[in-house]
């Protein structure tokens, strides 16, 4: 839903801070998708995957059209859009995985408009030594959190909620950045397209426009509903930050 500019300017500026990273690069692979574009989103991917295969970074291409598109003139974040809006980033996110992940250990998600984060971010996710692990998403250092979809006790917290530790339990997860194992991904944790944990606890309760409510999550906190489901817990970094353009 971005245009070409935006991608462009988000690739651009993303490419040397992804080449700058204190890991080797024949130790990386990444992964892109593109959909129901047509304004130069995939050119664009494209050339940025070719300075990384000149690097040495393995990289895969997606291409999958799901026939969605945001209305003109709706912004992105239009509450009346999400559930449908949502149920797309997840078969985005599902197509992409599966298509991608081959011998990796890890798998690290960054949302394409990511301008900013450590050197040495992945050691520092690792170093928690979860199979999940989120830092903090702003849009300026040590400002409130960005990334709103990681939260705890059902959303009334999120990670700038947490500044004074070094680490927390986290309930959900959003995309913006994060570490999973890539083997909880083999057994089966995935980014729901549909209601996830209509029995979990941490699951929000809403309502619907007809007053019945609305259990569950989708997308990136159903990924994390689906987690615990699976046993598996969520880490976040209150102290780490990256940056959201």
């Amino acid at each position: 839903t971005a245009t070409t500019e935006i991608y462009t300017l988000s690739l651009h500026d993303a490419l040397p801070i992804f080449l700058a990273l204190d890991h080797p690069r024949d130790r990386l692979s990444v992964g892109v998708l593109a959909s129901d574009s047509d304004d130069g989103t995939e050119d664009a991917f494209r050339v940025a995957l070719h300075r990384l295969e000149s690097a040495g970074v393995r990289t895969t291409f997606v291409r999958k059209d799901f026939g969605y598109r945001i209305p003109d003139g709706v912004p992105r974040w239009e509450p009346s859009i999400q559930p449908e809006r949502r149920r797309i980033l997840a078969l985005s996110r599902n197509h992409l995985l599966f298509a991608a992940l081959r011998d990796e250990q890890w798998v690290l998600w960054v949302d394409v408009d990511v301008i900013e984060y450590p050197r040495d971010i992945i050691r520092t996710l690792l170093g928690a030594g979860a199979d999940i692990v989120q830092p903090d998403c702003v849009q300026s250092p040590g400002g409130r959190s960005f990334d709103l979809n990681a939260w705890t006790d059902r959303g009334a917290f999120h990670l700038d909620d947490y500044r004074e530790y070094e680490r927390i339990e986290l309930h959900a997860v959003g995309g913006t950045m994060l570490l999973v194992n890539a083997d909880r991904h083999r057994d089966g944790l995935v980014w729901p397209a549909y209601r996830h944990g209509v029995v979990n606890p941490r699951a929000r309760a809403r309502r619907g426009e007809n007053g019945a409510d609305l259990p569950g999550e989708v997308e990136t906190e159903g990924l994390g509903m689906m987690a615990y489901d699976l046993g598996i817990g969520i880490v976040g970094l209150p102290g780490v930050q990256i940056v959201h353009e």
